[in-house]
């Protein structure tokens, strides 16, 4: 009701033959003194290369101390914490063993065979555990806090190429490539709390919520942003009961369907923007309790949200949770603003 008698008021979206059209609304000029800041900055940085970042963070921070053999022993490695410096950079910008003995030839040699055996004292937990240091420690700078408060994060997924013999390439369509899709989630703070790779073809909501509940980090957002490909009406439930915000970019968002509360509720104002069907609020409390099993199941990690998720992709009407789900995606859809585009 609020938002129907603040309808009058609203300079930036407006009713055009029932449809809702958005403004565009003009960037404001960037002042003279911000352009005069931004130039004293980048006169005083200096020009650091990439195996100069990561030796640097590696002895401010300690993420090496996760790397080891499998069998828990210290590393029996000259130099442990320069050998892991360069598998870092060896795998990260996906170079190769091979490429990195020729370009480190005319400084600290370092042969194929060494980088190789390197490689075997790292596997993805000990990865994770090494960017939480990083990230900790970039959140506790006074630099970040300038940029966000780490509540908020930012999700999408990128096509890479990767070998054509492994179960996760294949061609993807909306990108044009063949490969893998790096997932990401990147903090308001401009850090980076969790990648993963997934296949192709899958919707990538199934996969935006996995990655806040895998984050172990001091960084601790509530505030999900993504597009089209991160939203649909059970990632909308699923996020609310597991206390997320879901605040996507959506194509298309004029042709949206919301729902009324009830049958008999209209609207002065903003009616038009509503189809004929109500959230169906005695489902959701006909099934509450099995919701809460799953979002608990979900929080102790005995079942994942991806793998939920993947189950209840088939729509089957005859899922009670799915249908439960549903009708809570289409209440918090409808209720919260953010399910309209809101520009940056």
């Amino acid at each position: 009701m609020r938002v129907d008698e603040g309808y009058p008021g609203n300079a930036d979206l407006v009713l055009s033959e029932g449809r809702p059209v958005l403004k565009r609304r003009k960037g404001r000029e960037r002042r003279q003194s911000a352009l005069n800041l931004e130039a004293a900055i980048l006169d005083r940085l200096p020009d650091r290369g990439i195996l100069d970042v990561l030796t640097r963070t590696a002895y401010l921070t300690g993420w090496t101390r996760h790397f080891g053999p499998p069998s828990g022993n210290d590393p029996k490695i000259r130099d442990a914490l320069g050998r892991y410096v360069l598998l870092t950079f060896t795998y990260g910008a996906n170079l190769g063993p091979a490429q990195v003995a020729r370009h480190m030839a005319g400084k600290e040699k370092v042969s194929v065979h060494e980088l190789s055996t390197a490689n075997k004292h790292a596997n993805a937990r000990k990865i994770h555990s090494a960017s939480v240091d990083v990230i900790n420690a970039h959140a506790a700078l006074d630099m970040t806090l300038l940029w966000g408060d780490g509540t908020r994060v930012g999700a999408d997924g990128t096509q890479m190429d990767t070998w054509s013999d492994n179960l996760l390439a294949e061609s993807h369509i909306r990108y044009g490539g063949y490969g893998g899709i790096a997932y990401r989630h990147i903090s308001d703070n401009y850090i980076a709390l969790f990648s993963h790779f997934i296949p192709c073809g899958v919707w990538e909501a199934v996969y935006i919520l996995q990655g806040l509940l895998e984050n172990k980090s001091d960084v601790r957002p509530t505030e999900i942003h993504a597009d089209t490909q991160g939203q649909s009406l059970p990632v909308f439930g699923l996020a609310h009961l597991l206390g997320f915000e879901l605040l996507p970019r959506i194509r298309n968002w004029q042709d949206l369907t919301l729902y009324r509360p009830g049958r008999d509720t209209r609207y002065e104002h903003i009616d038009s923007l509503f189809g004929a069907d109500a959230v169906d609020w005695k489902l959701i409390e006909t099934h509450w309790d099995d919701l809460m099993r799953v979002v608990v199941s979900i929080r102790a990690g005995k079942i994942s949200s991806a793998t939920l998720l993947r189950r209840l992709g088939t729509e089957s009407h005859r899922n009670r949770t799915y249908r439960a789900l549903r009708e809570v995606g289409r209440a918090v859809r409808t209720i919260r603003p953010a399910a309209l585009p809101v520009r940056a």
